[in-house]
């Protein structure tokens, strides 16, 4: 099951990479054609945030899997590995019920603005909230799979701690002289 999230996850980012492609062009080119020729790309503006919309619950989906959403592990990080193991249970239990929230949320948007037409594109308002959808579906596919690997025992100690450290360099903090 991990492989075929990972794969997923891989399709995600490609899929991220192609629309902030498109997005670039799209706005670039009707910048210039604004400023040089008078004139624009109509669709430029809506599909543009429509696309925005979609990478950043594509890239959430990717940070998830990743376990790279902010975090602070202040209080985890001390807990021995039963506190460990019940606090990331009980964090993804609260996570699943949040992804089952955006899930009704977004259908209901949809079947509300599934009639609904854009106002340049004229394509059905629906596909734009699909995306909370697609979020909550792949959310809990991911989330369940990290249950599962907890219950049988499958995490490493390292993989208790829901997130990662920051790829930053630690500052430096002057010690005070003793």
């Amino acid at each position: 099951m991990q492989k075929l999230i990972d794969a997923y996850c891989r399709l995600l980012g490609w899929a991220i990479v192609a629309a902030l492609a498109v997005m670039v062009v799209l706005v670039f080119g009707n910048v210039v054609l604004r400023y040089a020729f008078n004139s624009g790309i109509t669709v430029s503006e809506e599909l543009s945030r429509w696309l925005f919309v979609w990478m950043t619950f594509l890239g959430a989906i990717i940070a998830l899997k990743d376990g790279a959403h902010l975090g602070t592990d202040m209080l985890v990080s001390r807990l021995g590995v039963t506190g460990k193991k019940v606090c990331l249970a009980l964090g993804h239990v609260l996570m699943l019920y949040a992804s089952w929230l955006m899930f009704q949320g977004s259908l209901e948007q949809m079947k509300v603005n599934l009639e609904s037409t854009s106002p340049v594109m004229e394509v059905s308002m629906a596909i734009f909230f699909a995306s909370g959808m697609v979020f909550a579906v792949s959310a809990a596919v991911i989330l369940l799979n990290h249950l599962w690997r907890l219950v049988t025992g499958q995490l490493s100690e390292d993989e208790l701690v829901g997130i990662r450290e920051s790829e930053e360099e630690p500052i430096d903090v002057p010690q005070p002289v003793k």
